[in-house]
């Protein structure tokens, strides 16, 4: 792939852009993770028991930030990427410049990398006010390094999505039919134990399972040789992804 430092200008102008919408998208962000927060955490938690020992809400705060992450990173590369293809041009724009098609395709995932990584820290900041903290300070830059690889996966699942989309109906597809089951069977709300085999052994194919699983444990303090599955699994689809997204993209730019 013919990637440069010239990404970092596509992520430079949508980091510019971003300031102009900065309150509403803030408030975006946290509107339904704080709503499943208060809802299942907060309310229904108080019904449930413990978990583990520990209130309801300690097990749910690690599932619903990463998940988060993967829904801001997510329509980012579907719903704002479309719009700078279809609706506003920028990408012809960009690529009549020195930045490559793969440059300007990189640096929007990138960018929903840090949309997602804003959403979750935001989420953090949230859960910690809460009283849900991470086992310990040392976990924080192994959870900052897990939610910008899990943006960078789930922006570039999206970006091959919208490669494809004719329009922007399109995308609800992806979002009911992909992103919206994930979201519920990845161990977010309940453990995965508690469901059939042949459901555990389904969401152990589903990339939201493996951000839980490392974001549950960062936030337990439970580090064992068991997570090295789930980091090898998230490296691996992320890999793929990011690779077939920029090129599924180019030839949609290009063609």
């Amino acid at each position: 792939m013919n990637l440069s430092y010239r990404i970092y200008y596509v992520f430079l102008r949508n980091l510019i852009s971003y300031k102009r919408f900065i309150i509403p998208t803030f408030v975006v962000s946290l509107g339904q993770p704080l709503f499943y927060l208060v809802t299942f955490g907060l309310g229904m938690g108080a019904y449930m028991g413990h978990f583990g020992g520990k209130p309801y809400l300690h097990f749910l705060v690690p599932g619903v930030l990463i998940s988060s992450v993967m829904m801001a990173a997510t329509f980012e590369c579907l719903y704002g990427t479309f719009v700078k293809i279809v609706h506003e041009h920028l990408y012809d724009s960009l690529v009549a410049t020195p930045v490559s098609a793969e440059d300007a395709v990189a640096g929007d995932i990138a960018w929903a990398s840090f949309r997602g990584l804003i959403s979750g820290t935001l989420m953090l900041i949230i859960a910690m006010a809460l009283g849900v903290l991470p086992a310990s300070w040392t976990a924080l830059p192994a959870l900052v390094l897990l939610m910008i690889f899990t943006g960078l996966l789930f922006a570039s699942l999206a970006m091959i999505v919208t490669s494809v989309a004719p329009n922007f109906d399109f995308f609800s597809y992806y979002t009911e039919l992909i992103i919206t089951p994930m979201f519920f069977f990845s161990g977010v709300f309940f453990p995965l134990d508690r469901f059939p085999a042949w459901m555990q052994t389904f969401a152990q194919f589903l990339p939201l399972t493996h951000a839980v699983a490392l974001s549950r444990a960062l936030f337990a303090g439970e580090i064992s040789s068991a997570l090295l599955i789930h980091i090898a699994a998230l490296c691996a689809l992320g890999t793929v992804a990011f690779v077939v997204g920029i090129k599924r993209m180019k030839k949609r730019l290009i063609t």
